[in-house]
């Protein structure tokens, strides 16, 4: 069996550009790119946490060290320059290797620059009783 889990992120992410008259897809900074082990033509899951919008779409290369975070074509219309997004990528994994599986998180700051790098995320929800 294998499973599909969280190869990489961009946490917090600011788009810069909405270009709707382009192909499609997403421009990402190549030095961002590196940092979570993401790849052109990739595969990736956006989440807009301005808008609660949900979508996929495929990695464009940016120039590096530039912080571009641009989507392109139809994903345009899902997000605002400014809005904060965050940008997963996912793998298949075998059973026998889930439980060694390390993603590769980076926490972003309002220019796009890496904060924080991490392999897990911190418990979010409290339990009340």
């Amino acid at each position: 069996m294998y499973r599909t889990m969280m190869k990489g992120k961009l946490h917090r992410a600011r788009v810069t550009e909405a270009n709707l008259n382009y192909v499609g897809s997403i421009t990402i900074d190549e030095d961002l790119l590196d940092a979570v082990n993401m790849l052109p033509n990739e595969k990736v899951q956006i989440v807009n946490n301005n808008n609660g919008a949900r979508f996929e779409t495929y990695i464009i290369p940016g120039k590096r060290g530039s912080g571009v975070i641009c989507l392109n074509g139809a994903a345009a219309r899902l997000v605002q320059p400014g809005d904060v997004i965050i940008i997963i990528s996912y793998c298949l994994i075998a059973e026998e290797n889930v439980r060694r599986h390390k993603p590769k998180i980076a926490v972003l700051n309002e220019e796009n620059k890496i904060i924080e790098m991490i392999e897990s995320e911190p418990e979010s929800c409290t339990i009340h009783s």
